[in-house]
């Protein structure tokens, strides 16, 4: 590809990325001084974040203060205020609040001590100045950075939390707060702004942003794509394969299924048009693969981070949890890709025109070591995450200077210092935006209230009270990041589940999952849209489609509500060997199913059939096995009789 050509897919997939994803929308300064500033900023936030992981400086407050503090400047550095406003350069009224966000931080590390003493009921004035402020300059932050939606619900709970008293439906009003009250309470404390969302921002999901971004700049991306296209390029529809693999490796990682499916989508969705695909179907797989990488270990997009925290529990638990379904989810997937490619006749890439494992391997194989490191420090030590994160991005940066292709020069280090930081904005922002909504649910006890209404709305019946909570997650997820929008369903849907006896990891997987994919739901599938504007697709048909491959991602949460076996609680390694091995033959069936072929097209009532034993093998018991094994084997044999009895008379009539 030469310079021309790589510069226009450049600028096309910048131009999706702006449309679909607001992170994106930030100024190209050109006056080298602001520049240099942002750069000092942001790579100074990054140096301190990894610092600080090894050796504390502050205590929580002030630590989550600075964080925030910084990435409110770093916001109005590289966002502007609208689209009329200065794209090129830093307005003055700009650099004016990049200060005032400083000086929120620098107010709680230099007075602490006081803060902590005044708690959040015997604020003074100076206190409420900054509150105020605090407060209008996150909303403000939020909505340039991820649009009006989160910063709108945030001042509606607001109001709420003011004007409770007078709340219409009698469940959910109460005695009502002060905005003095309130403001106070999002900034003094650690329930409101400086939550456990944005907590988890300023140690976890910076540091693992920020591995990502280190991971990147070592070419990390390109090998991906290099060995999935090695390993099923030239199989039976490889590059919708390819899309599959590489996009789960990489949205594992980065944790942003928009940037992925911009990344990877421009490489791989044309080579499936290329190969015979129908566009919507190539731009609905590059979706659904870039969105199922938020469920999948070691990373899962950061989130699970956040759930660990809320939980209590080991991430290890977390991530091994998520294994088999986000392996499903996949299986699932590749099921209906090469279905369909079988279906039509479709072929892969000749082997002459893609790379060797072995070659792929030999340039850019060390690259799976700091990945392994972090496997082996994530499951199989006792030490914190934190510390996890710290040697795993030193263990990278050792491991990238092996090599002269991977080797990273003092400029690409402060590049993915500067890039960590930016990659982290939008994440930071939406979790204290999330900070003051799940601060209003704390106060007020909204939280409780929307949980009762749930199950009453259920009639106390636990499978309806599942499809209430599919559908909040869904709506709430809708045109948000994965990670406030698990924080959002995680605070208003899960309680409801666990009221009902459901285990609290299994409910907020379940609350996870749907919000995760929102992404691919139209009317606001955002993943799949912008698949859509890189394949000429229809964006709904798209979404659609995206919607039919992600099927198991929209069952198997049902599957492990009523058997957490899925999710291998309380589960030995041979029993969960024997789940993987039966559940995973289940989604195959289901694969089938949904694409409607086997090894000829399904009649409706085969379809019918065989989604129904794909459901008795998901879900884990012998009786259950038995009986959907039964139906598949019964399903396939009289497809293979069909055809043979096809080819028989093909071979007699010539």
């Amino acid at each position: 590809m030469n310079s021309l050509s790589q510069e226009q897919t450049q600028s096309g997939s910048r131009e999706l990325l702006e449309k679909y994803d607001k992170e994106m929308r930030f100024r190209i300064l050109k006056s080298r001084w602001q520049a240099v500033l942002v750069t000092l900023l942001a790579a100074g936030l990054s140096l301190y974040q990894l610092y600080t992981s090894a050796f504390p400086l502050f205590n929580t407050h002030p630590h989550r203060a600075i964080h925030l503090g910084v990435i409110l400047a770093l916001v109005f550095l590289l966002y502007p205020l609208g689209r009329k406003s200065p794209r090129d350069r830093i307005a003055w009224y700009d650099a004016i609040l990049a200060l005032m966000g400083l000086a929120t931080a620098v107010y709680v590390v230099a007075d602490f001590a006081g803060i902590v003493q005044r708690g959040t009921t015997l604020y003074n004035t100076t206190d409420l100045i900054f509150s105020i402020a605090t407060v209008l300059l996150v909303l403000e932050a939020g909505r340039r950075v991820i649009g009006w939606g989160l910063p709108v619900l945030a001042l509606l709970f607001m109001l709420y939390a003011v004007y409770g008293r007078e709340f219409p439906l009698d469940a959910f009003a109460h005695r009502g707060y002060t905005w003095e009250d309130t403001l106070a309470y999002m900034f003094m404390g650690l329930e409101g702004i400086y939550g456990t969302a944005i907590g988890v921002s300023a140690s976890y999901i910076f540091l693992f942003i920020l591995f990502g971004a280190v991971l990147s700049k070592s070419g990390m991306g390109q090998f991906f794509n290099d060995l999935a296209l090695a390993l099923a390029g030239s199989s039976k529809g490889g590059p919708a394969k390819v899309a599959v693999l590489s996009s789960a490796f990489l949205g594992s990682i980065n944790g942003s299924a928009v940037a992925n499916v911009v990344t990877t989508g421009a490489f791989t969705i044309p080579l499936m048009k290329k190969i015979g695909y129908q566009r919507n179907f190539a731009g609905a797989v590059e979706a659904s693969a870039s969105v199922g990488g938020q469920v999948l270990p070691p990373v899962m997009g950061a989130a699970a981070f956040i759930m660990a925290e809320t939980l209590g529990i080991p991430y290890s638990t977390i991530a091994l949890a998520a294994l088999l379904p986000a392996l499903l989810y996949y299986v699932s997937v590749l099921t209906q890709v090469h279905l369909r490619a079988d279906r039509l006749g479709l072929k892969g890439i000749p082997r002459s025109e893609i790379p060797r494992v072995r070659d792929v391997l030999k340039e850019r194989g060390h690259l799976v070591i700091p990945l392994l490191f972090l496997i082996y420090m994530l499951f199989f030590t006792n030490v914190t995450i934190l510390y996890t994160a710290f040697w795993t991005i030193l263990v990278t940066l050792a491991v990238a200077s092996l090599r002269k292709t991977t080797r990273m020069s003092l400029r690409d280090l402060i590049d993915a210092l500067e890039e960590g930081a930016r990659s982290a904005i939008g994440v930071a922002m939406a979790c204290a935006v999330v900070g003051i909504i799940v601060g209003v649910a704390a106060l007020t006890g909204f939280g409780l209230n929307l949980a009762q209404g749930i199950i009453d709305f259920g009639n106390g019946n636990l499978f309806f009270t599942l499809l209430f909570a599919m559908a909040a997650s869904i709506l709430l997820g809708m045109g948000v990041p994965s990670i406030p929008a698990y924080v959002i369903t995680v605070t208003m849907a899960a309680p409801a589940l666990v009221e009902l006896g459901v285990q609290p990891l299994v409910a907020h997987m379940f609350v996870f999952y749907f919000g995760i994919f929102a992404n691919l739901t139209p009317p606001v599938a955002l993943a799949a849209f912008a698949a859509a504007g890189i394949s000429g697709g229809s964006p709904m048909r798209t979404g659609w489609s995206a919607v039919k491959l992600s099927a198991a991602g929209f069952i198997v949460p049902y599957m492990f509500v009523y058997s957490d076996q899925l999710l291998l609680v309380n589960a030995g390694w041979a029993e969960g060997l024997g789940l993987a091995v039966t559940a995973a033959a289940g989604v195959l069936m289901l694969g089938a199913a949904v694409e409607g072929y086997l090894l000829s097209p399904l009649s409706p009532l085969l379809r019918l059939v065989l989604g129904a034993g794909s459901l008795l093998l998901i879900d884990p018991g012998l009786i259950t096995d038995l009986a959907g094994a039964g139906v598949g084997a019964l399903v396939f044999l009289r497809q293979w009789w069909r055809k043979r009895n096809q080819t028989d008379g093909i071979s007699l009539s010539g």
